[in-house]
């Protein structure tokens, strides 16, 4: 199969940043999603209905002219969030989840939550009123080996949190272990979890492959060739608990190649094609638009997209550098290859 006509795919999970990078980046998104999971870990991050309804705003003026596309605002958790904010947030339709990122666990998490029993009335407001909570799954213990971290919070905090609120909605956000999916898989009608191309793609030798490849750092960290397959596995299998997040993050790439380079796999401009890649390989290009258009709507309690789109098998070439204003370039993955598929209608 060299062509395939799909609903138009969501993203439910994406960093926009905000300013001139934000101008810069909405609009690869804009184009290939229907909607998008706007990730809320800006500077100052984004703690309230106000300031998520600016949020929103602004991405909106960023998107082109003629191209039709919602963002899906999320609320960043805090050891001191409030509660009645956040539901009312939720019942106004500004907030579509929250967000729970354990302290200094990856870019702009220095505000994160120091520990789960600290939110606990957050998380039970929103156990009873339905409001999803996304995870950043690791745990940021010095004594615990990065590899190990997903792992270890699927056992430590996401396992008993599910067992404590029996009706608390979670997606386990950029899965990267076998561990990770089995826990999705043990608890299918209430989770779900997102999975990025790079984690179907590569396994942590990309990191090294010639020399360090600051552009394949992105956490959760890649991992060992078994949980890159146990993920082609979860994706391409048809199980409607896992769904397209591409954790597309953007970074200068000054400050990428850096003597402390920030983490994220910048994947917006080539998404898409990324995925279709793992599925053709996978030969499983007929489970493609349930992974990417339909399973993620389903979890959200959302229609799917009514608008469909064709992407054809070959070669478009991906610029090298994207210029960021003034600010610098950034790099996207398979900048200077060919992409394997391209948008043709």
């Amino acid at each position: 199969m060299t062509k395939l006509t799909f609903r138009r795919p969501d993203d439910w999970h994406v960093h926009f940043r905000d300013g001139d990078m934000m101008r810069t980046v909405v609009p690869f998104t804009a184009r290939a999603f229907g909607r998008a999971i706007i990730m809320p870990n800006l500077t100052p991050p984004v703690t309230t209905a106000a300031m998520a309804q600016a949020y929103r705003e602004r991405i909106m003026a960023c998107v082109p002219q003629g191209v039709s596309f919602t963002p899906l605002m999320t609320c960043y958790l805090t050891d001191h969030t409030d509660p009645a904010d956040l539901v009312a947030g939720h019942k106004a339709g500004i907030f579509t989840a929250a967000k729970l990122y354990p302290a200094h666990a990856t870019t702009n998490s220095a505000h994160g939550v120091t520990s789960v029993d600290h939110i606990m009335p957050v998380l039970e407001a929103m156990a009873e009123h339905g409001i999803p909570l996304l995870t950043h799954g690791e745990v940021t213990r010095q004594e615990v080996d990065i590899f190990d971290r997903e792992a270890r919070f699927a056992e430590e905090i996401l396992d008993p949190l599910l067992q404590r609120l029996p009706t608390l909605r979670v997606v386990m956000e950029h899965i990267t272990t076998e561990e990770g999916a089995s826990l999705v898989r043990a608890n299918k009608e209430r989770m779900g979890a997102t999975i990025t191309p790079q984690h179907l793609l590569y396994n942590r030798n990309a990191l090294f492959q010639g020399g360090l490849r600051p552009h394949m750092y992105c956490l959760p960290i890649l991992k060992r060739e078994k949980h890159r397959l146990a993920l082609r596995k979860a994706a391409t299998g048809g199980e409607p608990c896992f769904f397209l997040g591409t954790d597309t993050a953007p970074h200068l790439r000054h400050l990428k190649e850096a003597d402390c380079g920030c983490a994220g796999v910048f994947s917006a401009p080539v998404a898409v094609a990324a995925y279709l890649k793992v599925f053709a390989e996978e030969n499983a290009l007929d489970k493609f638009e349930g992974f990417a258009s339909l399973n993620g709507p389903r979890f959200y309690g959302l229609a799917p997209n009514e608008e469909r789109v064709t992407y054809e098998q070959r070669s478009g070439r991906i610029a090298e550098e994207i210029e960021v204003g003034t600010q610098g370039k950034l790099v996207a993955l398979f900048a200077g290859e060919p992409a394997p598929w391209v948008e043709v209608a």
